[in-house]
């Protein structure tokens, strides 16, 4: 049976996918409890023009579609970033009942960073929590990811400002 760390490689390479289609780079892997690969996910938000195809949600849908049930009982999700309010919600409506993740999220962590959902005692389900699993190579993920983003939005900026110059010229 694979570890923790070895599921995390698996979904920073889905984040790897969610980034050459320029997506922010979060990939999820949903397994049972046997330690099978039921499904995976990374973010998809852009491309598919849907706010809800995040990393886990696609994998939850995946998962359904695969075990033909609504309910992922038993499962563990690893996904690189921790989940937002939106992927909480849907992990805690499917029954998950492990989450791991790797860095957290301290604009809209639902995992306990900044909200804390798949835990709260007034909903009918809460999961068991890892966070930090793999956390520097999640974040450094994450890190460059944004860091090529605002690079290219200089560059492209000042490619106008430049043009823009030439032209009064």
């Amino acid at each position: 049976m694979k570890s923790d760390v070895e599921w995390m490689q698996y979904a920073r390479a889905l984040a790897e996918k969610a980034e050459a289609l320029g997506e922010v780079p979060v990939g999820a892997v949903l397994v049972s409890a046997e330690g099978d690969l039921i499904a995976e996910g990374f973010n998809q938000s852009i491309c598919n023009h849907d706010p809800t195809a995040h990393a886990e949600i696609m994998a939850i849908r995946n998962a359904g579609q695969a075990l033909e049930n609504y309910r992922l009982v038993d499962t563990t999700m690893y996904v690189t970033l921790e989940p937002c309010p939106m992927c909480a919600g849907a992990m805690v409506h499917a029954r998950v009942g492990r989450l791991v993740f790797g860095a957290p999220d301290p604009r809209t962590g639902a995992a306990g960073t900044v909200f804390q959902l798949v835990q709260a005692e007034q909903l009918n389900h809460q999961m068991e929590v890892l966070s930090g699993v793999s956390e520097q190579e999640c974040a450094e993920q994450l890190r460059l990811f944004f860091r090529k983003k605002r690079q290219a939005s200089k560059a492209l900026k000042l490619a106008a400002k430049s043009e823009g110059s030439v032209s009064e010229s």
